[in-house]
């Protein structure tokens, strides 16, 4: 239909021989980039968030908040069908590739990783970061006003946008304007 919420999705790498890496979401509707740490890039650990999510949302809750799934061919996305089918074995969303080498083609995670780069540049280890570290750091970047938002923040809209079940899955709280931090020290 045509509300559907596309939502992108990708994952950041820290330094060569850092084994944790970050799984994102980002909805394009809003502009507001779920951030997860994962243990490894591997296939199996995106199955698991995604079934952690489907458990605290339900599964109707989770094909509501993510029907269209917009990705590269990365080895972490290399199961596509393990993605699509939930836990009890009904769809629960429709994942789609991007076509080789054009990145473009999801542009609004590309850009919103630059928020992730100002607090972790490149070259920084993931090892010793948390859940608790990375969800803080969604929550500063997603209380961030955009004047692509006319000023509001992807959390302002969100709330707007999206079901009340799954914005308290994803656990995000605002920050105030005055207190957001997009700088390394944030997780120091």
């Amino acid at each position: 239909h045509p509300e559907t919420n596309v939502v992108e999705m990708d994952t950041v790498v820290g330094c060569e021989g850092s084994r944790k890496v970050l799984l994102t979401l980002f909805f394009r509707s809003c502009k507001l980039m779920l951030i997860y740490l994962l243990p490894d890039k591997t296939a199996t650990s995106v199955k698991k968030t995604f079934d952690h999510l489907e458990e605290k949302m339900s599964p109707i809750g989770f094909y509501n908040t993510f029907p269209v799934i917009l990705t590269d061919r990365g080895t972490e996305f290399s199961n596509p069908e393990g993605l699509e089918c939930g836990i009890d074995n009904t769809i629960r969303t429709s994942i789609f590739f991007c076509d080789p080498m054009a990145s473009w083609q999801k542009p609004g995670i590309e850009k919103n990783h630059e928020y992730i780069r100002s607090v972790l540049p490149k070259g920084s280890s993931f090892d010793k970061l948390t859940q608790w570290d990375v969800t803080r750091l969604a929550n500063h970047i997603n209380s961030t006003a955009r004047a692509s938002l006319n000023g509001r923040t992807p959390l302002e809209l969100a709330q707007l946008l999206l079901e009340k079940h799954a914005l308290n899955a994803f656990g995000l709280r605002e920050i105030s304007c005055d207190d957001i931090i997009l700088k390394p020290k944030l997780l120091k």
